[in-house]
């Protein structure tokens, strides 16, 4: 007989949202319990605890959805790219390129240029555009996708 498997512990913020379940499921019994007993003796707190008994669905509704989201983020995460889990299957991470050696000036080494500042860009005027012929068959209108010209930055 095999020894019996061990659970992996879960990730911090699942374990805390689901602390904060079992909190505000708790809560929430606590409230049908003092609804329960309020209603057979006719008393005033009554609505309290049924506006209790409501926050505290919501709140658990709220806790349970907030445990599955962090369930699939922590998933995720053993399974991304880089994760340290063996059987996350991720890719192996490719070796790091070796460093390249800085120009040392001196004999041998290339010429250094200086630094010349590129010239900035002004649009020029529209040209008169000389029709394109279409690519395809002829009378056939131009797939859409292709444009037949550059786009033009509209002047002001």
């Amino acid at each position: 007989m095999s020894a019996p498997r061990r659970r992996r512990r879960l990730p911090d913020e699942v374990r805390s949202a689901a602390v904060r379940a079992v909190l505000c499921f708790s809560f929430t019994l606590v409230g049908v319990v003092v609804a329960t007993l309020a209603s057979y003796a006719g008393s005033w707190l009554l609505t309290p605890a049924l506006l209790a008994m409501g926050l505290g669905v919501f709140g658990t509704m709220w806790c349970l959805l907030e445990i599955l989201i962090s369930r699939q983020v922590a998933a995720q995460r053993m399974r991304g790219p880089n994760s340290a889990h063996p059987m996350a299957g991720s890719r192996v991470a490719p070796e790091p390129l070796a460093p390249r050696p800085f120009p040392r000036p001196g004999p041998g080494s290339a010429p250094q240029q200086s630094y010349r500042p590129q010239p900035s860009y002004r649009p020029q005027p529209p040209q008169a555009q000389q029709p394109q012929p279409q690519a395809g068959r002829p009378g056939q209108a131009p797939y859409r996708g292709q444009s037949q010209q550059p786009p033009q930055l509209p002047t002001t």
